[in-house]
Protein backbone atom coordinates (compact mmCIF):
# COMPACT_ATOMS: atom_id res chain seq x y z
CA UNK A 1 0.00 0.00 0.00
CA UNK A 2 1.72 3.10 -1.04
CA UNK A 3 1.32 5.71 1.45
CA UNK A 4 0.60 9.69 0.92
CA UNK A 5 3.37 11.82 1.02
CA UNK A 6 3.83 13.99 3.75
CA UNK A 7 3.52 17.70 3.05
CA UNK A 8 4.52 21.31 4.83
CA UNK A 9 4.62 24.66 4.23
CA UNK A 10 4.12 28.25 5.42
CA UNK A 11 1.17 29.94 5.08
CA UNK A 12 0.12 34.11 5.69
CA UNK A 13 -2.92 34.85 7.16
CA UNK A 14 -3.60 38.63 5.60
CA UNK A 15 -6.41 40.53 5.16
CA UNK A 16 -8.18 44.02 6.51
CA UNK A 17 -8.28 44.53 10.26
CA UNK A 18 -10.75 43.06 12.45
CA UNK A 19 -12.00 40.08 9.65
CA UNK A 20 -11.24 37.44 12.12
CA UNK A 21 -7.90 36.07 11.27
CA UNK A 22 -6.78 35.35 14.70
CA UNK A 23 -10.21 34.00 15.57
CA UNK A 24 -9.27 31.47 12.67
CA UNK A 25 -5.83 30.90 14.06
CA UNK A 26 -6.88 29.88 17.14
CA UNK A 27 -10.03 27.70 16.31
CA UNK A 28 -7.57 25.21 13.55
CA UNK A 29 -5.20 25.20 16.18
CA UNK A 30 -7.53 24.62 19.28
CA UNK A 31 -5.61 26.83 21.55
CA UNK A 32 -5.54 30.31 22.27
CA UNK A 33 -2.18 31.71 20.94
CA UNK A 34 -3.73 35.46 19.08
CA UNK A 35 -5.38 37.63 21.26
CA UNK A 36 -8.63 38.86 19.55
CA UNK A 37 -11.71 41.27 20.26
CA UNK A 38 -14.39 43.24 18.12
CA UNK A 39 -11.90 46.16 17.85
CA UNK A 40 -9.65 46.47 14.84
CA UNK A 41 -6.09 46.35 14.30
CA UNK A 42 -5.61 44.06 17.83
CA UNK A 43 -2.60 42.22 16.39
CA UNK A 44 0.73 43.95 16.29
CA UNK A 45 3.18 41.57 15.96
CA UNK A 46 3.61 38.21 13.59
CA UNK A 47 2.43 35.37 15.16
CA UNK A 48 3.23 32.19 14.51
CA UNK A 49 0.83 28.88 14.86
CA UNK A 50 1.88 24.96 13.63
CA UNK A 51 -0.98 22.55 13.15
CA UNK A 52 0.29 18.77 12.90
CA UNK A 53 -1.64 16.07 11.06
CA UNK A 54 -0.31 12.90 10.53
CA UNK A 55 0.37 13.63 6.79
CA UNK A 56 1.29 17.27 6.91
CA UNK A 57 2.77 20.13 8.75
CA UNK A 58 0.59 23.62 8.77
CA UNK A 59 3.05 26.65 9.93
CA UNK A 60 0.25 29.45 9.74
CA UNK A 61 2.20 33.21 10.29
CA UNK A 62 -0.84 35.57 11.43
CA UNK A 63 -0.40 39.22 9.92
CA UNK A 64 -1.76 42.81 11.31
CA UNK A 65 -4.84 44.14 9.69
CA UNK A 66 -3.40 46.02 6.47
CA UNK A 67 -5.26 49.41 6.29
CA UNK A 68 -4.49 52.47 4.97
CA UNK A 69 -3.22 54.85 7.79
CA UNK A 70 -0.46 57.52 9.04
CA UNK A 71 0.06 56.54 12.40
CA UNK A 72 4.00 55.41 12.47
CA UNK A 73 3.00 52.08 14.52
CA UNK A 74 0.39 50.73 12.12
CA UNK A 75 2.79 51.97 9.24
CA UNK A 76 5.10 49.58 10.78
CA UNK A 77 2.62 46.71 11.66
CA UNK A 78 1.67 47.02 7.79
CA UNK A 79 5.27 46.48 6.79
CA UNK A 80 5.00 43.24 9.10
CA UNK A 81 2.25 41.84 7.42
CA UNK A 82 3.24 42.52 3.69
CA UNK A 83 7.00 41.24 4.08
CA UNK A 84 5.68 38.00 5.58
CA UNK A 85 4.28 37.50 1.75
CA UNK A 86 7.73 36.97 0.26
CA UNK A 87 8.48 33.88 2.47
CA UNK A 88 5.31 31.81 2.49
CA UNK A 89 4.15 28.86 0.32
CA UNK A 90 0.58 29.96 0.06
CA UNK A 91 -1.39 32.56 1.13
CA UNK A 92 -4.78 32.64 3.30
CA UNK A 93 -6.72 36.10 2.39
CA UNK A 94 -9.46 36.41 4.71
CA UNK A 95 -12.35 38.78 4.18
CA UNK A 96 -15.90 39.41 6.08
CA UNK A 97 -19.26 38.20 4.51
CA UNK A 98 -20.45 41.64 5.99
CA UNK A 99 -17.37 44.14 4.84
CA UNK A 100 -18.56 46.71 2.53
CA UNK A 101 -15.08 48.96 2.95
CA UNK A 102 -13.17 48.09 -0.29
CA UNK A 103 -10.27 50.66 0.45
CA UNK A 104 -8.16 48.00 2.29
CA UNK A 105 -9.07 45.23 0.08
CA UNK A 106 -7.66 47.29 -3.02
CA UNK A 107 -4.69 47.92 -1.26
CA UNK A 108 -3.78 44.29 -0.58
CA UNK A 109 -4.99 42.79 -3.94
CA UNK A 110 -2.44 45.45 -5.74
CA UNK A 111 0.61 43.58 -3.41
CA UNK A 112 -0.91 40.14 -4.79
CA UNK A 113 -1.12 40.94 -8.08
CA UNK A 114 2.78 41.08 -7.68
CA UNK A 115 3.60 37.71 -6.12
CA UNK A 116 3.81 34.38 -7.52
CA UNK A 117 2.08 32.58 -5.10
CA UNK A 118 -1.05 30.36 -4.70
CA UNK A 119 -4.15 32.32 -2.88
CA UNK A 120 -6.89 30.63 -0.89
CA UNK A 121 -10.18 33.37 -0.12
CA UNK A 122 -11.89 32.12 2.81
CA UNK A 123 -14.91 34.00 3.14
CA UNK A 124 -15.62 34.64 7.17
CA UNK A 125 -18.59 35.44 9.31
CA UNK A 126 -21.16 33.28 7.36
CA UNK A 127 -22.78 32.80 10.34
CA UNK A 128 -24.17 36.69 10.58
CA UNK A 129 -25.51 36.88 7.39
CA UNK A 130 -29.06 36.18 7.53
CA UNK A 131 -29.55 34.94 3.69
CA UNK A 132 -27.43 32.70 2.47
CA UNK A 133 -28.22 33.34 -1.28
CA UNK A 134 -26.47 36.46 -0.04
CA UNK A 135 -23.48 34.86 -0.14
CA UNK A 136 -23.47 33.84 -3.44
CA UNK A 137 -23.12 37.06 -5.01
CA UNK A 138 -20.34 38.01 -2.89
CA UNK A 139 -18.59 34.79 -3.74
CA UNK A 140 -19.00 35.56 -7.41
CA UNK A 141 -17.75 39.25 -7.39
CA UNK A 142 -14.49 38.20 -5.10
CA UNK A 143 -13.87 35.76 -7.73
CA UNK A 144 -13.25 38.67 -10.41
CA UNK A 145 -11.11 40.46 -8.53
CA UNK A 146 -8.14 38.31 -8.40
CA UNK A 147 -7.72 34.89 -9.44
CA UNK A 148 -7.63 32.67 -6.50
CA UNK A 149 -7.04 29.11 -6.28
CA UNK A 150 -10.03 28.43 -4.02
CA UNK A 151 -12.78 30.63 -2.56
CA UNK A 152 -14.60 29.31 0.78
CA UNK A 153 -17.20 30.77 2.78
CA UNK A 154 -16.62 30.14 6.70
CA UNK A 155 -17.48 30.59 10.26
CA UNK A 156 -13.95 30.83 12.27
CA UNK A 157 -15.95 31.32 15.27
CA UNK A 158 -19.02 28.62 15.03
CA UNK A 159 -16.39 26.54 13.08
CA UNK A 160 -17.93 26.56 9.77
CA UNK A 161 -16.67 24.92 6.89
CA UNK A 162 -13.10 25.56 8.65
CA UNK A 163 -11.87 21.53 8.02
CA UNK A 164 -13.12 22.63 3.91
CA UNK A 165 -10.89 24.99 3.92
CA UNK A 166 -8.01 22.87 6.17
CA UNK A 167 -8.59 20.57 2.80
CA UNK A 168 -7.85 22.87 0.17
CA UNK A 169 -4.72 24.21 1.76
CA UNK A 170 -3.27 20.69 2.26
CA UNK A 171 -3.82 20.20 -1.46
CA UNK A 172 -1.58 23.58 -2.41
CA UNK A 173 1.35 22.37 0.53
CA UNK A 174 4.77 21.30 -0.91
CA UNK A 175 5.73 17.90 -0.09
CA UNK A 176 8.53 18.18 2.16
CA UNK A 177 9.59 17.20 5.92
CA UNK A 178 7.80 18.64 8.60
CA UNK A 179 9.56 21.93 10.01
CA UNK A 180 9.22 21.68 14.05
CA UNK A 181 8.38 19.08 16.81
CA UNK A 182 4.95 17.68 17.04
CA UNK A 183 4.36 19.24 20.90
CA UNK A 184 5.29 22.52 19.10
CA UNK A 185 2.07 25.31 18.35
CA UNK A 186 4.03 28.32 18.13
CA UNK A 187 7.28 29.93 18.22
CA UNK A 188 6.08 32.45 20.79
CA UNK A 189 7.43 32.31 24.31
CA UNK A 190 5.25 32.07 26.96
CA UNK A 191 6.63 35.69 28.16
CA UNK A 192 5.26 37.09 24.71
CA UNK A 193 1.47 35.29 24.97
CA UNK A 194 1.17 36.39 28.72
CA UNK A 195 1.69 39.49 27.06
CA UNK A 196 -0.87 39.96 24.93
CA UNK A 197 -3.26 38.15 26.91
CA UNK A 198 -2.89 41.30 29.07
CA UNK A 199 -3.47 43.47 26.11
CA UNK A 200 -6.49 42.06 25.09
CA UNK A 201 -7.88 42.66 28.39
CA UNK A 202 -7.57 46.18 27.92
CA UNK A 203 -8.72 46.06 24.47
CA UNK A 204 -12.04 44.31 25.89
CA UNK A 205 -12.98 45.73 29.23
CA UNK A 206 -11.77 49.75 28.08
CA UNK A 207 -13.40 52.44 25.82
CA UNK A 208 -12.23 54.59 23.46
CA UNK A 209 -8.56 55.21 22.36
CA UNK A 210 -7.09 53.83 25.74
CA UNK A 211 -6.79 50.60 23.77
CA UNK A 212 -4.53 51.67 20.95
CA UNK A 213 -2.05 53.76 23.35
CA UNK A 214 -1.51 50.95 25.35
CA UNK A 215 2.12 48.82 25.26
CA UNK A 216 2.84 45.99 27.53
CA UNK A 217 6.33 44.18 29.01
CA UNK A 218 6.64 41.57 30.94
CA UNK A 219 9.07 42.97 33.86
CA UNK A 220 9.68 38.95 35.96
CA UNK A 221 8.09 35.23 34.72
CA UNK A 222 9.07 33.72 37.28
CA UNK A 223 8.25 29.90 37.12
CA UNK A 224 8.26 27.70 40.16
CA UNK A 225 7.47 24.06 39.10
CA UNK A 226 8.18 22.82 42.90
CA UNK A 227 5.01 24.75 43.86
CA UNK A 228 3.27 24.60 40.38
CA UNK A 229 3.03 28.19 40.12
CA UNK A 230 4.27 31.02 37.66
CA UNK A 231 5.13 34.63 39.51
CA UNK A 232 4.28 37.53 36.59
CA UNK A 233 5.00 41.36 36.94
CA UNK A 234 3.80 43.36 34.15
CA UNK A 235 3.64 46.92 33.11
CA UNK A 236 0.90 48.66 31.13
CA UNK A 237 2.24 51.94 29.17
CA UNK A 238 0.23 54.42 27.93
CA UNK A 239 0.54 57.85 26.60
CA UNK A 240 -1.31 59.86 29.18
CA UNK A 241 -2.21 60.71 32.52
CA UNK A 242 -5.96 60.60 32.06
CA UNK A 243 -5.40 57.15 30.22
CA UNK A 244 -4.04 55.75 33.28
CA UNK A 245 -6.42 57.21 35.48
CA UNK A 246 -9.27 54.94 33.27
CA UNK A 247 -6.84 51.48 33.15
CA UNK A 248 -6.15 52.00 37.47
CA UNK A 249 -10.08 52.87 37.53
CA UNK A 250 -11.83 54.30 41.06
CA UNK A 251 -10.09 52.50 44.21
CA UNK A 252 -7.98 50.50 41.16
CA UNK A 253 -11.27 48.50 40.75
CA UNK A 254 -10.24 48.55 36.54
CA UNK A 255 -6.99 47.54 37.08
CA UNK A 256 -7.83 44.09 39.16
CA UNK A 257 -10.48 43.24 36.24
CA UNK A 258 -7.94 43.24 33.88
CA UNK A 259 -5.64 41.39 35.96
CA UNK A 260 -8.14 38.81 36.74
CA UNK A 261 -9.14 38.09 33.38
CA UNK A 262 -5.61 38.30 31.69
CA UNK A 263 -4.48 35.65 35.02
CA UNK A 264 -7.08 33.17 34.23
CA UNK A 265 -6.15 32.84 30.19
CA UNK A 266 -2.55 32.79 31.20
CA UNK A 267 -3.22 29.91 33.82
CA UNK A 268 -4.86 27.80 31.15
CA UNK A 269 -1.77 28.63 28.84
CA UNK A 270 0.80 27.79 31.31
CA UNK A 271 -1.83 24.85 33.23
CA UNK A 272 -0.28 26.18 36.49
CA UNK A 273 -1.42 28.94 39.42
CA UNK A 274 -1.06 32.04 38.15
CA UNK A 275 0.42 35.53 40.31
CA UNK A 276 -0.08 38.18 38.65
CA UNK A 277 1.29 41.83 39.88
CA UNK A 278 0.09 44.41 37.22
CA UNK A 279 1.61 48.48 36.97
CA UNK A 280 0.82 51.64 34.90
CA UNK A 281 2.93 53.48 33.68
CA UNK A 282 2.74 56.59 31.27
CA UNK A 283 4.92 57.16 28.42
CA UNK A 284 4.28 60.30 26.57
CA UNK A 285 3.29 59.49 23.00
CA UNK A 286 5.53 56.77 22.79
CA UNK A 287 3.10 55.14 19.74
CA UNK A 288 5.08 58.01 17.80
CA UNK A 289 8.47 57.75 19.22
CA UNK A 290 10.94 55.25 16.58
CA UNK A 291 12.65 54.22 19.50
CA UNK A 292 10.32 53.43 21.71
CA UNK A 293 8.54 51.31 18.88
CA UNK A 294 11.64 49.56 18.56
CA UNK A 295 11.93 48.83 22.35
CA UNK A 296 8.34 47.58 22.79
CA UNK A 297 9.32 45.25 19.75
CA UNK A 298 6.87 46.82 16.63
Amino acid sequence: MNRRPFKSGFIAIIGAPNVGKSTLLNQILGEKISITSERPQTTRNRIMGVLHRPNAQFIFLDTPGVHHTRKKMNKRMIRVALSTLADVDQILYLTDAARRDQESDELLLKTLASIDKPVILAINKIDMVQNRKDILPFIEAWGERHDFAAIVPISALKNIQVEDLLDEMLALLPEGPGFFPEDTITDQPARFIASEMIREKVFRLTSREVPYSVAVTIDAFKEMPEKKRVDIEATIHVERDSQKGILIGKGGAMLKRIGSAARMDIQRMTGTQVFLRLWVRVRKNWSRNAGQLSGFGY
